[in-house]
């Protein structure tokens, strides 16, 4: 079946517009429902809350939740087909708690058909779902302007409401907007034609679905992402996932990803049938004529004309209850690879009714922002305008393995191609030795007042005592300095403690001994620092308590704090996390400093020098 005869739509629209009934309604008067179906509809309307007339969005919401408070909670798909075409709908939830359902539908789909309720017009959640079927790439948008006959079939309620919807979609790229005055529990315009609008001359619903051709998304170039390696016995190996674009046949050359090692087609699948070409859309299992290191996550195609790239930016809707956080690491899905990544900053939001970027510091739950994506690793990767499945993909929190957002790649930054790391012939081996010691960071974190530097300190000068080679690295100074330009903001922090990690390890590699006394309020940022330093790195924990903390106020930033003068201030007005594995804890409530620093110098140097 082509793309042309199969057409995947969605229904959104706010709640209780009536997408449910409306698909209902169309299924039922299309007599595309079987018999058992039908009298089950019969009964249940019969108890349901529609005083005993049908009601049709029971053909959809099949959830008794659903049921219960008239309301479409989970997408719910659907296959019928008419003698013109086949269909495959995604009834998707209008309540704004469940815009991750409607974005999951939005992005299997080509086309959108956006209710309106005529005796609202066009709400917030309309103009939402409008960009989050822009965002997931959908360009054909059809208005069903439902509940006609509660507006009276006014044909000025319709052109008003259309008015507002040009306005709405002058923000966006549509290939087409067909806009379609219904009824969805009488039926007017769904199928039939209604005599109540006969000011209508347009199609009907169902009319318009089965004729629209929508414009495809056809790449010139093949590629397969690998989803699984096919290993029934010694004899076959063969490479499985679906066409994502172009055509292959038997004989081609095809470049596998990211290795860049090339082999040449000896066999295709399509299914359980063999055959000699594939195309877009198809499932398919790829035999190679020789053995190469093909494995989940690598691409098959033929040529290299993907990006390479550890930095992109993108635009996210997020989807969790839980805020963005800057700095913090997700799990990155894109086609069948995985890769952690951090957004390292948010580069603006969007105004849901303007459509205007302004400046964000944070992100919640159903908004949309434009953001800058750096992974651990380089990935293949591509602009969703370009190459989509190249350039769509979910972020997962990593902790309650929940999808957190899901976003479209607006452009890869190749920073990661034209800056290479530079190997020198004197490495930190060399330094080290020269030096006689071994090159360490010692991270020391806590609350503000709880003692690091002071600990920090003798710890430096007992070192130097010793013959050892040392850097300290304050937080005041440093802000004095380097990072002058950034404030107190949790985007701000993190960028502060980024650069830390990247001094402290240049000074590493000069062989030098690092202290780094830092608050370092973040769990993720110690984490990453942690990740840039490597296995020089001993996270050292301050753990004096607040209240211990504040009655010293050594610099009277405690007081500030509780009378409102200063802000985010750590432990008052923003988040101390506390560290879950420290190498070693120490409280300087009761102890002495010289002692502690004694402590921490024959853990970390006496133990490993024996």
């Amino acid at each position: 079946m082509s793309q042309i005869e199969l057409l995947k739509f969605i229904t959104c629209g706010s709640v209780d517009d009536g997408k449910s009934t409306l698909i209902g309604h169309m299924l039922y008067d299309a007599k595309l429902i079987f018999a058992d179906q039908e009298q089950a509809l019969l009964l249940d309307s019969k108890v349901g809350s529609n005083q005993g007339k049908l009601d049709y969005s029971l053909l959809l919401d099949g959830l008794m939740a659903e049921r219960e408070q008239g309301i479409t909670i989970d997408v719910a798909y659907r296959y019928f087909s008419t003698e013109r075409r086949s269909f495959i709908v995604a009834d998707t939830p209008g309540h704004e708690e469940y815009t991750r359902n409607m974005a999951v539908g939005a992005s299997f789909a080509q086309l959108a058909v956006i209710l309106v309720d005529a005796s609202k017009g066009v709400l917030t959640q309309t103009r939402r779902h409008v960009r989050i079927c822009s965002l997931m790439g959908i360009t054909d948008f059809v208005f069903a302007i439902n509940k006609m006959d509660l507006a009276g079939y006014e044909k000025q309620t319709y052109e008003d409401i259309c008015d507002d919807i040009n306005e709405l979609l002058a923000g966006f790229y549509t290939s087409g907007a067909q806009m379609i005055p219904v009824s969805a529990t009488e039926g007017d315009n769904v199928t039939f034609h209604s005599e109540k609008m006969d000011w209508y001359k347009g199609p009907t619903l169902l009319a318009y679905l089965e004729q629209v051709q929508i414009k495809e998304h056809t790449g010139r170039h093949f590629y397969m992402p690998v989803q699984r390696v096919c290993r029934p016995d010694y004899s076959f190996r063969g490479f499985q996932g679906q066409v994502a674009s172009g055509t292959v046949r038997v004989g081609d050359t095809l470049t596998v990803l990211p290795s860049g090692e090339t082999a040449g087609v000896k066999r295709l699948f399509s299914l359980d049938k063999e055959v000699s070409c594939l195309a877009e859309g198809m499932a398919s299992t790829v035999v190679l004529d020789r053995e190469v290191d093909v494995s989940r996550g690598c691409i098959l195609a033929d040529g290299e004309f993907f990006c390479r790239s550890n930095l992109f930016a993108a635009q996210l809707l997020w989807m969790d209850d839980e805020p963005l956080g800057i700095g913090q690491e997700y799990d990155l899905q894109l086609t069948t690879e995985n890769a952690i990544a951090v957004v390292d900053e948010i580069s603006y939001k969007v105004d849901i009714h303007t459509g205007a970027h302004e400046k964000a510091q944070g992100l919640r739950k159903n908004e949309i922002a434009g953001c800058l994506i750096h992974l651990q690793t380089t990935m293949i990767l591509d602009s969703f305008e370009r190459y989509p499945r190249m350039g769509r993909f979910v972020l997962i929190d990593r902790v309650t393995n929940q999808t957190a957002a899901c976003g479209v790649i607006t452009h890869p930054m190749h920073r990661s191609e034209n800056v290479v790391w530079q190997e020198l012939e004197i490495t930190r081996e060399i330094r080290a030795k020269a030096l006689g010691q071994q090159p360490k960071t010692l991270w020391f974190t806590g609350l503000s007042g709880s003692g690091k530097s002071v600990v920090a300190n003798i710890v430096e000068k007992k070192l130097a005592a010793a013959g050892r080679h040392t850097m300290l690295l304050d937080g005041d100074n440093i802000r004095i300095g380097l990072n002058q330009d950034l404030g107190f903001s949790e985007r701000d922090r993190t960028e502060n403690i980024r650069r830390i990690a990247e001094v402290a390890k240049l000074l590493n590699d000069a062989g030098l001994i690092v202290l780094v006394s830092f608050i370092s309020p973040y769990h993720s940022d110690r984490v990453r620092a942690k990740q840039i330093i490597g296995d020089a790195f001993s996270e050292i924990y301050v753990s004096t308590p607040l209240k211990e903390c504040e009655r010293r106020d050594v610099k009277g930033l405690y007081k500030k704090a509780r009378e409102g003068r200063i802000t985010d201030f750590t432990g008052i007005g923003s988040p101390y996390e506390v560290p879950k594995h420290p190498d070693i804890t120490i409280d300087t409530t009761n102890a002495d400093p010289e002692v502690l620093a004694d402590q921490i110098i024959e853990k970390i140097f006496m133990q490993s020098d024996r």
